[in-house]
């Protein structure tokens, strides 16, 4: 083997999908470095080359955290991603070589994904991290294969939603309305649903828990809140 040949580098990346109670964010890092002597900015997900003596889940959750000051929440691997093509961008190469210090041939890297509601806490973290939540539909293009990163996770969180809809709760806040959950499917599945039939679908969920609370001080009628009660969903789906 030629003395001049690198070594593949094993990396996680992170796919952190939040929802407003109207968009599906994105949690995205801010990126910037020299092109040929021009400054450029640009997005990437939370990811970095894993330690030697690092397993997998724990590089994901360190570098989730050192980026954006997350924790506490459950990543799933999804999918692994080992194209040629993924280190034949130059500058994406010259950035990760700065950013780590070694030199960089090829990169394997491990996909992880989350669910998580976007409180008040998620979304005042930014100003320390230069993490954003990004709407998913106006992201553009980001380093490296990203785009490609968030479509599979996308396609993998869709398959998982269809089989268990349990990740639509873990978007949604504590209490919701018949109409931000409708919202939510649309926009995950991106499709529009039957409003009649997504309604009497809704009232059947035993696990949906409505509340004596309806939504105050809004332009429209007023809509009830609901919450989702694990307890009565696992009950269920055993």
């Amino acid at each position: 083997m030629p003395e001049s040949t690198l070594y593949p580098h094993v990396s996680v990346d992170c796919v952190i999908f939040g929802f407003t109670g109207e968009k599906l964010n994105i949690l995205l890092i801010s990126r910037s470095g020299i092109n040929e002597e021009e400054c450029y900015n640009d997005m990437k997900l939370p990811g970095s080359v894993i330690y030697e003596n690092e397993d997998l889940d724990d590089a994901a959750y360190r570098v989730l955290h050192e980026l954006t000051g997350i924790k506490n929440i459950y990543l799933q691997q999804f999918h692994s991603f080992g194209s040629p093509e993924r280190t034949k961008n130059p500058q994406d190469i010259v950035w990760l070589e700065n950013a780590i210090h070694m030199k960089i041939g090829r990169i394997v890297t491990i996909g992880y994904v989350a669910l998580i509601k976007i409180g008040q806490k998620l979304q005042n973290f930014s100003d320390k991290y230069e993490a954003h939540w990004c709407d998913i539909n106006n992201i553009g293009q980001l380093a490296f294969d990203h785009n490609i990163i968030v479509e599979k996770a996308l396609d993998y969180v869709r398959l998982k939603l269809e089989d268990d809809p349990i990740g639509l709760y873990e978007l949604l806040p504590k209490r919701f309305t018949e109409a931000e959950l409708r919202n939510l499917h649309e926009i995950i599945f991106g499709t529009k649903v039957d409003i009649r039939n997504f309604h009497k679908k809704f009232l059947s969920l035993h696990y949906v828990v409505p509340l004596d609370e309806k939504q105050e001080n809004v332009a429209h009628r007023a809509a009830r809140y609901y919450r989702f009660d694990k307890i009565i969903y696992n009950q269920i789906h055993r």
